[in-house]
């Protein structure tokens, strides 16, 4: 090439006036011929150095442009350790933090059984503020989550873990005993900056404005945020964090992303046909085909979660009887609430074992919607059939007194009283059926002598009871406490979310159970009062509710015996020994063929158990603008916040670069 340029500048072309002689003296074909050959040669030089430059290029990412994302809510506390609560809080987390795993992580090393995690952290890596991420982040973020002060969600899921520092830049983890989905905790663990955090009480915790100009570490950094007369956040605003750790790929390419803020899902829709927005989710399958116009991408997405319909056999002694509770499972058609209420976007559910997220056999054992079945299941129980719906009949008592009773008395005459005035807890609150007349029994005949006086004491001219079974009494007592043939309907109370597929998944399962002839009563609530004052206290005989599952299946905290109570997740109350022996062994676990083989078990036994009907698994359903970029890579995420993992590779702008 050098020695080319060379005799380039040495070689002495044609003047314009030799060329013009040169012309004159060619013929008209000549002419014709030369400049043919001329152009030929011209374009042949072109496409060689077109071809040469598209063969040795590629079109790649370049920095610039902005994202817009819509969401209905507004933040409230964009804080790893606070964040679990909200869905908005969880999306802005995820931006602005960075996780322990696999984000800070240069290597990690599981060691002593998988009971001590070494992690070495990347070096390179600065808080938005420029300050260095230390293992003191890492150990003051676990801490902090572990200490009741500061009364995080997470605090459970980190209960036990010993933390101690190696170096500034090496810690290590230590847990009591293995546990299977423990490096799933760590890789949701965002880190916060103790040097910002670590002055800060934990009665202030919350207050701080921290919490709404967050620093971390992520690919964006807070910017600013814009308030409406009434102080309600509308929009918040993110830049390109130009010291983030992948700096070197020149990431994150997109120099903005900015946050939207609406009251409704209608008020983000409308938002999104005024193309207001790059990118938003629905829950409402009613918008699905609204936006099947060209401007927008729909990503369908699947997430370990699901929704099933929960029993408290404590508070109905129907669901008590598991012939009852495999009916109801027969009876619903959960392809018709997939079909009907989710159009399509989800799928059919049989056990809380996911296979299609895990990898997880199917269990052997699954209720198909069969009507008949149900039907021939509740026949079994006794009950009849009356006016197309299930009854329980019950036979008439007679209960005659024939004795009088005292301090003292035994056999079955006293049991019968006894039993008769534990009926009511006024009369007798401590209800102990023990055969033998005592003080407690004396005290609960006076009770009944004088809550019915008008026609015991009053003819004997007393006014206080005696707490001794005279004729008077006797009388009463055989009146009150003979019961006539009495008939129970099969019927049940369900709550659930005053949410717009809920409610028609309800009226769906309403339709299905009584058309067998069970009865069902449906009521609705916003989701903090049914957590508060059904959920938390466990007072319901049926919930329909969602389940959200890790990346590594743990039903532990969904079905062992020990989660009934809250703040464990046990629904359904469910209790048995030989599941709760899998579950346990189960988590402590590391081999994968022998964790699947333990949860097979498990969810085969708990299917024939019935103490729910599982019904289907939601697709997330998000719509993102066609001009954004290296998005979406995955069919499946954990959380939908996760959809935004990958948000340093989204970009508008591309240009063409050398391989």
């Amino acid at each position: 090439m050098r020695n080319f340029l060379k005799f380039f500048k040495k070689t002495k072309w044609p003047s314009k006036k030799q060329w013009v002689q040169f012309f004159s003296v060619l013929s008209k074909k000549e002419k014709i011929a030369f400049l043919i050959f001329l152009g030929l040669f011209i374009g042949s030089g072109l496409f060689s150095t077109i071809n040469f430059y598209l063969k040795h290029t590629e079109i790649a990412p370049s920095a610039g442009g902005k994202y817009i994302e819509g969401l209905v809510g507004s933040p409230r506390f964009i804080n790893p350790i606070y964040a679990q609560g909200s869905d908005v809080d969880r999306d802005l987390v995820e931006i602005i933090f960075s996780s322990l795993v696999p984000d800070l992580t240069q290597e990690l090393k599981i060691l002593e059984d998988g009971r001590v995690y070494e992690i070495t952290l990347k070096e390179n890596i600065f808080w938005h503020d420029g300050e260095k991420l230390t293992a003191d982040d890492v150990i003051f973020t676990v801490k902090t989550i572990q200490n009741p002060d500061y009364k995080s969600p997470l605090r459970a899921n980190y209960l036990g873990i010993e933390t101690q520092k190696n170096s500034d830049y090496t810690l290590s983890l230590k847990i009591k005993d293995p546990y299977s989905a423990f490096l799933e905790r760590l890789e949701d663990l965002k880190i916060m900056p103790a040097h910002i955090w670590q002055d800060i009480s934990p009665q202030n915790f919350l207050l701080t404005n921290y919490n709404l100009k967050p620093v971390g570490s992520g690919p964006y950094q807070f910017k600013a945020l814009k308030q409406n007369s009434s102080n309600v956040i509308i929009s918040l605003t993110l830049s390109k964090f130009k010291n983030y750790f992948a700096k070197d790929l020149k990431k994150p390419y997109l120099s903005e992303i900015s946050f939207r803020f609406y009251e409704s899902e209608a008020d983000l829709i409308n938002a999104a046909k005024r193309k207001e927005v790059n990118g938003f989710s629905v829950t409402s399958p009613a918008y699905f085909d609204l936006f099947d116009n060209g401007t927008f991408n729909e990503a369908s997405l699947s997430l370990p979660r699901y929704f099933a319909i929960f029993f408290n056999s404590d508070k109905s002694k129907f669901l008590a009887d598991s012939k009852i509770r495999q009916a109801l499972n027969y009876a619903v058609n959960k392809s018709e609430i997939v079909q009907n209420a989710l159009l399509n976007r989800g799928q059919v559910v049989d056990s809380p074992v996911l296979p299609d997220v895990y990898g997880y056999a199917s269990p052997t054992t699954t209720y198909q919607f069969n009507p008949e079945k149900a039907r021939a299941l509740l026949e079994k129980t006794g009950l009849q059939k009356k006016d197309g719906k299930w009854i329980q009949v019950t036979k008439a008592v007679s209960t005659e007194f024939k004795s009088e009773l005292k301090i003292g008395s035994r056999g079955a005459e006293v049991t019968a009283l006894q039993t008769c005035l534990a009926r009511d807890p006024e009369i007798y609150p401590e209800g102990q059926i023990t055969g033998s007349f005592g003080a407690q029994t004396k005290t609960a005949v006076i009770r009944f002598q004088e809550k019915y006086k008008e026609s015991i004491l009053k003819p004997g001219g007393l006014t206080q009871g005696t707490g001794t079974v005279g004729k008077s009494t006797r009388t009463k007592l055989t009146e009150v406490c003979s019961q006539p043939p009495k008939e129970t309907p099969l019927s049940f109370s369900l709550v659930t979310v005053n949410d717009p597929i809920l409610e028609e998944v309800a009226s769906l399962i309403k339709k299905q159970w009584e058309a067998v002839g069970i009865g069902v009563e449906i009521t609705t609530y916003p989701v903090s009062q049914l957590t508060q004052d059904f959920i938390k206290p466990r007072n319901y005989e049926m919930l329909l509710f969602g389940e959200v599952l890790g990346e590594i299946p743990d039903p532990f905290p969904f079905w062992h015996s020990s989660q009934v109570k809250d703040p464990g997740l046990n629904l359904a109350k469910y209790e048995n020994k030989k599941a709760d022996g899998l579950l346990e062994t189960a988590r402590i676990n590391l081999d994968e063929a022998t964790r699947a083989q333990k949860y097979q078990d498990f969810q085969n036994i708990l299917i024939a158990d019935a103490p729910s009907v599982f019904l289907y698994r939601p697709d997330y359903v998000y719509f993102v603008d066609k001009k954004i970029k290296g998005g979406l890579e995955t069919d499946m995420i954990v959380d939908p916040s996760e959809r935004f993992a990958n948000i340093e590779n989204w970009h508008t702008n591309q240009s063409r670069s050398w391989k």
